[in-house]
């Protein structure tokens, strides 16, 4: 059986992979702890099971992630960050499920629901969980074996997730490859650089955490030591590195996408520098990404950071050998403001090989001259560089010359290059060659960074928000050394200055606390990389340059089109004037497909005045019937009356239809009432016609009418594409998942809106995965399932004909015991409740009565029982079609 390491060699390339639609919005929890979300419209269904496994003698939770199809597939492994646990990474699993892979997702030891202490990716704990992850995924009928006991399995995941992913392509020789995110290569390098204390991180790690307390016991006892004296030990160091990836650099021999964050004070970009060269070493391909963002926030790009995961598992773990998986180096560099939406523009530059952090140095002479500053007492107040969660945010706005830095007189020293004649982008890491010296026969702890100076001198910003420390022991003093700065990508304008500045202390670090005296003189100039083989991709035009132009040609052809099928469009039904819709015998086959349906003999019928929800789960049907109701496709079979005209492309009483499908396409530079205005116009129809007024009312926008649209929040937006669709005040309102991307306050007010319109005597249809939304704002509700309808009615009337029961217990309630539960005459299904103390149970047969006795008999510490009669329940009730 051919290794690895064999497999990689022999790949080629063939054409780019694509990941799958977004799925499973939507959950339907069934027998056995396996969630169903059916991918609307065509892409597959994806199924999740929920188990608790002991790998390593540990119980750990676990999410394993499967797709149609009885074929053999390659498997996924997700971790997640630090303090966090598998539910952060749901979306991604479910992506990489519905793209052919069967992924399993964990929560580490000491997070989510698992148990045990924190170990920080400890081999005899956290990495040997993973082996112990991979040998059940061997067992895995579904998942494609190597040979007996390995499966084709890859590991993705960022932070911690990611370090475990290098850790376990370290131990275990079964890993395939390997994708980890804004990850450390060494933990005490990253948490000690050059034997400074980087407290701020430090303590963050414990507080996330849960506090010391979760921690294995020598890690808690190591931290506090490390505070309380503010400088790791010789101890400390070694029992990091042990527990890193660098620890195993020589076994980690298979293909690498290393994706690191630009914005990152706590892993920098050293640390997938280090992986790189190590990685490399050993012959198998590597592939570097700098992203825009990091641990200290900013723009962590995450589709394009998933797609590109993806692809890198579609050519190593499929062998998809022509899938592109990009450059062997790529970076993200941000310059300016888009002045349509405000958002920072992006553009990505790359090379065919990695240069590294010195590539193509150029010298930038600087000033001459000793200086000399002092570390106060008690190192406080401290210099201000990093901050978590704050300074990445900043990065993105050096065009403007904003930054968050803060050195104080006394503190620190400079040195200052004269105006750059050319601009100078820098892609790596600067270095300067000083000689230190310190008071006393101290170490002095420097923090080393460059500036980049407006021309006035008034502005100056910090790449990244990024410091490098140093601790120049006494024999290392009154000689020249090099010292390397932060690498970052930045490009300094024609005009500015550089400017390398040393201070003596910095807010995310430990400095000593006794006062000295510190002088640094310069010794050459300051050399910078350039990395001339990286190249930034051309700027792409304004959306509005072709949108427009292409818009206008659809727009035409459209009308050619429906002209046409104006003429076969069926007379209207007297009898149905008033009935704002009426489907009948609806269906529509999927493209190409002769016994497929996503539609089938749906019918239903809404009256004036109701507000109905269309529930489903995704592949249900609904955005299929939606866009049949508006004349966007045409049925295979059946028809759709509203006010009793039949519906086909063009009908004109789709004047009378308002609709918001998958938001509205606003022009950010202009206001909101403007926007409104603007589309009215284009619809050609009288302007005393449109009521603009009267569906502001309703949106209750407010002031934010005169103001531009790039300004306005994502619930601003959703409201004001709600008054766009509420244009002419139509009697028919349709709303497809209106409330996506809003928080609660948000959803609320969304409600109010539909609420306020249908009170007028018009007819609003909503079609949302929310279901305590819509219980709370809808009269009617059409559920479909599989194309089908499963039940039309009011809302009381759905979810009062529940048989849900649900029953409280004084302690927890284990898997085992819901499961024979579960499994008692009479009764469909059993399963716990998200805090564990309790059961929602289904009955089939059994009556309460029966129930309770049941329960006791098992020894149950019941606290009560009664009726459970949500829309929740009702809607799975009914999806179910009563399987357990």
């Amino acid at each position: 059986m051919e290794t690895p390491t064999a497999r990689w060699r022999r790949l080629l390339p063939r054409t780019p992979g694509r990941w799958a639609a977004a799925v499973a919005a939507l959950a339907v929890l069934v027998g056995g702890g396996t969630w169903t979300a059916v991918a609307d419209d065509g892409p597959p269904a994806v199924q999740r099971e929920d188990r608790m496994l002991r790998p390593g003698g540990v119980p750990i939770d676990t999410s394993y992630f499967t797709a149609g199809g009885s074929g053999k597939r390659p498997a996924v492994l997700i971790g997640h960050g630090f303090g966090g646990s598998k539910n952060d990474v749901r979306a991604q699993a479910e992506k990489l499920a519905a793209d052919g892979y069967a992924v399993l997702t964990w929560s580490a030891r000491g997070f989510g629901k698992s148990g045990g202490a924190i170990s920080l990716n400890d081999p005899d704990g956290e990495v040997k969980d993973v082996s112990g992850l991979i040998d059940w995924l061997a067992k895995r009928p579904e998942v494609q074996l190597d040979k007996k006991g390995d499966p084709r399995v890859g590991l993705t995941g960022a932070s911690y997730g990611g370090a475990v992913s290098l850790l376990a392509a370290g131990h275990d020789q079964r890993v395939d490859a390997i994708a980890p995110v804004i990850t450390y290569w060494n933990l005490a390098d990253a948490l000690f650089p050059d034997g400074v204390f980087k407290k701020l991180w430090a303590g963050i790690f414990i507080t996330t955490g849960g506090g010391c307390e979760k921690f294995e016991k020598r890690l808690c006892e190591m931290y506090e030591r490390v505070a309380v004296s503010g400088k790791p030990d010789a101890a400390a160091t070694k029992l990091l590195t042990e527990r890193s990836p660098s620890a195993v650099a020589d076994r980690i021999k298979v293909p690498s996408l290393l994706l690191q964050g630009q914005s990152d004070s706590l892993f920098p970009l050293g640390q997938a520098d280090a992986m790189q060269k190590a990685i490399s070493a050993n012959g198998a391909p590597v592939s570097v990404d700098w992203i825009s963002g990091g641990h200290d926030g900013g723009d962590n790009e995450t589709p394009r950071v998933e797609g590109r995961v993806g692809a890198w598992f579609d050519r190593y773990l499929k062998e998809e050998t022509g899938t592109d998986t990009g450059p062997a180096f790529r970076v993200t560099r941000t310059g300016g403001i888009d002045s349509t939406d405000g958002a920072a523009l992006k553009r990505g530059a790359s090379s065919d090989t990695y240069p590294g952090l010195r590539s193509g140095g150029r010298e930038i002479p600087l000033g001459e001259g000793t200086k000399t500053f002092r570390n106060p007492a008690g190192s406080a107040p401290p210099a201000i560089s990093a901050v978590p969660g704050v300074g990445g945010g900043l990065s993105q706005l050096f065009s403007l010359g904003v930054g968050l830095s803060l050195d104080f007189p006394g503190q620190f020293g400079r040195f200052e290059s004269a105006p750059l004649a050319t601009s100078v982008h820098v892609t790596g890491t600067p270095t300067a060659r000083v000689t230190v010296k310190a008071t006393e026969g101290r170490d002095a702890v420097l923090f080393g960074k460059v500036y980049d100076v407006s021309p006035d001198g008034r502005q100056q910003v910090l790449p990244s928000q990024l410091v490098a420390p140093y601790r120049i022991t006494p024999d290392q003093q009154g000689k020249p050394i090099e010292l390397a700065l932060p690498a970052v990508d930045h490009e300094f304008d024609a005009g500015h200055r550089m400017r390398l500045v040393f201070s003596a202390t910095d807010l995310g670090y430990a400095s000593p606390a006794e006062p000295a005296t510190y002088t640094v003189t310069a010794d050459g100039p300051l050399t910078v990389p350039t990395a001339p083989a990286v190249k930034t991709a051309a700027a792409a035009l304004p959306w509005w340059t072709w949108g427009l132009p292409a818009a206008a040609l659809v727009i035409a052809a459209a009308l050619l089109i429906t002209a046409r099928r104006r003429t076969a469009t069926p007379a209207p039904d007297p009898a149905l004037t008033d009935v704002p819709l009426q489907i009948t015998g609806l269906s529509k086959k999927y493209a190409k497909s002769v016994d497929r349906y996503a539609v089938r003999e749906l019918s239903f019928r809404v009256e004036k005045g109701q507000v109905l929800g269309l529930l489903g789960p995704n592949g249900a049907g609904k955005t299929t019937t939606l866009r049949m109701l508006m004349g966007l496709i045409t049925p295979d079979e059946g028809e759709i009356r509203v006010f009793g005209q039949a519906i086909r492309p063009g009908a004109p009483v789709l004047s009378r239809v308002g609709a918001f499908v998958e938001g509205a396409g606003f022009l950010p530079h202009l206001s909101g009432r403007a926007n409104l205005d603007l589309y009215w116009q284009a619809t050609g129809r009288p302007a005393e016609d449109a009521y603009i007024d009267e569906a502001l009312e309703i949106a209750g926008l407010g002031d934010a009418l005169a103001r531009a649209v790039r300004t306005y929040s994502q619930g601003m937006r959703q409201r004001l594409a709600i008054a766009q669709a509420m244009l002419g005040m139509p009697d028919l309102l349709i709303l497809d998942e209106p409330t996506n991307g809003l928080d609660p306050p948000q959803i609320r007010e969304m409600r109010d809106v539909m609420i306020r319109y249908a009170a007028g005597g018009r007819t609003v249809i909503v079609s949302s995965h929310l279901l305590s939304e819509v219980e709370q704002s809808c009269t009617h509700l059409v559920v479909m399932d599989r194309g089908r309808l499963v039940q039309a009615g009011p809302v009381a009337e759905i979810t009062g004909s529940g048989d849900m029961i649900l029953v409280t217990t004084a302690e927890e309630v284990s898997e085992p015991l819901a499961e024979k539960v579960a499994s008692l005459p009479g009764i469909g299904s059993a399963v716990r409740l998200d805090d564990g103390r309790g059961l929602l149970v289904r009955l089939d047969g059994a009556t309460t009565s029966r129930l309770v006795a049941d329960l006791v008999r098992l020894d149950v510490p019941v606290t009560g029982v009664g009726p459970h009669r949500r829309l929740e329940d009702a809607f799975l009730t009914l999806i179910s079609g009563g399987a357990a």
